[in-house]
């Protein structure tokens, strides 16, 4: 049932509304900028929605939001629809730059994202949290959020790119998809790599169990 809620919250307020919005604005002659600035008016509504249904507002709604109000009130100074949409690449800048400084710390944000996304409480949330005892598991969440953080350092700058050199409906539209393109891609790699790593860290663990039980005989 969340699961869902939270499709229905991104299909509505995150890509088909924007853009149904955007269009019929546009079509009754509101300037680009206008119909963008209103247009991300439901972006915000989708965060808000989240926020008081699940009674918190996570990290990553704080950035897009940020990247929002920062996005509008360049437009607005400046009245360019491409310096607004530029504002998209903000947060996903922020994000890979976030993943690559957490690896300094001692869990790195993509182990903490899965945590929370899957629920501490739940079995494979406790599966993962079990999972960090061993050097291998850690050494691959490591790598999946280098992955992780070079990947949007790569979705932003094709976003910039496609916002420097087509029309303002098309870079609308590919600044709604390329996003979830790529978060779609990287969550199910890191799905079945972190599966199969933590797999083999407990096959490890279970056959230097075995190897010290036999020397201990």
């Amino acid at each position: 049932m969340l699961r869902l809620r939270q499709i229905a919250i991104i299909l509505v307020f995150d890509l088909g509304g924007p853009l149904l919005v955007y269009s019929l604005l546009r079509s009754a002659g509101t300037s680009p900028i206008t119909a963008l600035v209103i247009s991300g008016v439901l972006p915000a509504m989708g965060i808000a929605i989240g926020v008081l249904v699940d009674r918190r507002l996570d990290v990553i709604g704080v950035i897009v939001l940020a990247g929002l109000l920062v996005g509008t009130v360049l437009g607005l100074i400046s009245h360019s629809a491409r310096l607004y949409l530029l504002e998209g690449s903000v947060p996903s800048v922020v994000f890979a730059l976030g993943c690559l400084a957490s690896l300094r710390l001692g869990r790195p944000l993509i182990y903490r994202l899965a945590l929370e996304i899957l629920g501490p409480d739940t079995r494979k949330g406790r599966g993962i949290a079990a999972a960090w005892r061993y050097p291998g598991f850690r050494r691959a969440f490591q790598a999946i959020t280098v992955a992780w953080g070079i990947g949007y350092l790569a979705e932003a700058a094709i976003r910039i790119a496609i916002v420097a050199t087509t029309s303002t409906g098309i870079a609308l539209i590919c600044s709604k998809l390329v996003p979830y393109t790529f978060a779609t891609v990287l969550s199910a790699w890191t799905l079945v790599y972190s599966e199969h790593e933590k797999k083999k860290a407990e096959r490890l663990a279970s056959a230097a169990t075995g190897t010290g039980t036999a020397a201990g005989t």
